[in-house]
C-alpha cells in the first residue's frame, strides 16, 4: 500500500485514538510487556488491540525480531500522521478548558532537582498573586522519568536539562527554552584564586576535580574543562550537592557547580567564571498542542521569567 493509499484509509474510518496510542506507547517503551505495564494492560490485551489495528488499516503493523517485536515501516508511517491527530485533541482539549474554565485549573509539573527551588517554587509564588485559579502541583523527576510521565499524560510540563530533552524535531513534544544556567567554580575560601577576577577555567588546570563518578554531571564537568583544554584530574566522587561543597570546603579540591543549585557555606567562595564560562541550558517541554491551554501558557510565562540570582561579583 502506498502512503497516499494509507493517508486515504485513515481519512475514511481508521484512526482509532485508544489503539493508536497503544501503538505509539509500544515505540516508545520498546516491548508488548512493557507497553501493558505503562497503560495498566494486559499483554494479550495490547496485542489483541494491535491485531485489531493492523486489519483496519489492512497493513501489518508488528514484525517479529527473536523473541520480540519490532514496527514496520507502515506502523512509523501511521504514527507519523497520528501525532497530528494526538496534538488536534491537544488543542482541542485546551479550548473547551478555556471554554468552561477560564484561566483556572491545575498543572502538574514534573523538574529535576536543582529546577524545583530555583525556578518552579518562585514561579508558584507568582501565579499565586497574579492567577490564584491556577493550581500546580510539582513531581521531582530526572528526564527519562519526566518525559515518560508527560507522555503518557500523568504531568503537563517537564523541566529538564536542554541536553536530555527530546530533540526540537520530536514530533510528540513542544520545547521552550527557560534560561542559561551559568556554572560557578567552588573553591575554599583560604584558596589563592578565590577572589581573582576574570578567573578562567584553564587557571584551574591543576586542581584536584569533585565531581560525580558517571553520569550527567561528570559528563558535564569534563565536557567543560576539557573545552578550556585540560582533562580534569578526579581527586574525589560524589553525586550530591551538599557532599560535594562540603568537601571543597574541606580544602580537598575544586568544583564546578550550577548556579541554580549553590547554597551558602561559610568556608566556601562561589567564583563566577570570565571568557570561558560554561553553561547549562534548561528547557520545558509539554505535549505538542498543550502550550495552547491557557493554565500551561500562565505556567510557562511564570517559569521564562525566573532567573537565577547573579553573584556578588558578577
Amino acid at each position: 500500500m502506498s502512503e497516499e493509499e494509507l493517508r486515504a484509509a485513515l481519512r475514511r474510518e481508521r484512526w482509532d485514538i485508544k489503539k493508536l496510542v497503544i501503538l505509539r506507547t509500544l515505540q516508545e517503551r520498546g516491548t508488548v510487556t512493557a507497553t501493558a505495564q505503562a497503560l495498566l494492560m494486559t499483554p494479550s490485551a495490547v496485542s489483541q488491540q494491535l491485531t485489531n489495528l493492523a486489519k483496519q488499516l489492512g497493513v501489518p503493523l508488528l514484525e517479529a525480531q527473536g523473541r520480540r517485536v519490532r514496527l514496520t515501516d507502515a506502523a512509523r508511517l501511521v504514527l507519523r500522521h497520528a501525532e497530528a491527530v494526538f496534538a488536534q485533541l491537544e488543542r482541542a482539549d485546551a479550548e473547551l478548558a478555556q471554554y468552561v474554565h477560564g484561566d483556572a485549573g491545575v498543572v502538574r509539573v514534573a523538574a529535576f532537582s536543582t529546577a524545583v527551588p530555583a525556578l518552579v517554587v518562585p514561579a508558584v509564588r507568582a501565579l499565586r498573586a497574579a492567577h490564584p485559579g491556577i493550581t500546580v502541583r510539582v513531581r521531582e523527576a530526572e528526564a527519562a522519568q519526566a518525559y515518560e510521565l508527560l507522555s503518557s499524560g500523568d504531568v503537563d510540563l517537564a523541566l529538564s536539562l536542554a541536553a536530555h530533552a527530546p530533540t526540537a524535531r520530536d514530533p510528540k513534544f513542544t520545547r521552550v527554552p527557560l534560561l542559561a544556567d551559568p556554572l560557578d567554580v567552588a573553591l575554599p575560601v583560604g584558596h589563592p584564586l578565590a577572589h581573582e577576577p576574570g578567573l578562567r577555567l584553564a587557571d584551574l588546570a591543576g586542581e584536584p576535580w569533585i565531581f560525580g563518578g558517571s553520569g550527567p554531571w561528570s559528563e558535564i564537568t569534563t565536557a567543560a574543562c576539557e573545552a578550556a583544554g585540560f582533562v580534569p584530574e578526579q581527586a574525589h566522587s560524589a553525586a550530591g550537592w551538599t557532599a560535594i561543597l562540603a568537601m571543597v570546603e574541606a580544602g580537598m579540591g575544586v568544583a564546578l557547580v550550577p548556579r541554580m543549585a549553590a547554597a551558602r557555606r561559610d568556608g566556601v567562595v562561589m567564583c563566577p567564571l570570565g571568557a570561558d564560562r560554561p553553561v547549562r541550558h534548561v528547557v520545558a517541554a509539554v505535549r505538542k498542542g498543550a502550550e495552547e491551554w491557557a493554565t500551561v501558557r500562565r505556567v510557562l510565562g511564570a517559569l521564562t521569567v525566573q532567573r537565577t540570582g547573579p553573584t556578588p561579583s558578577d
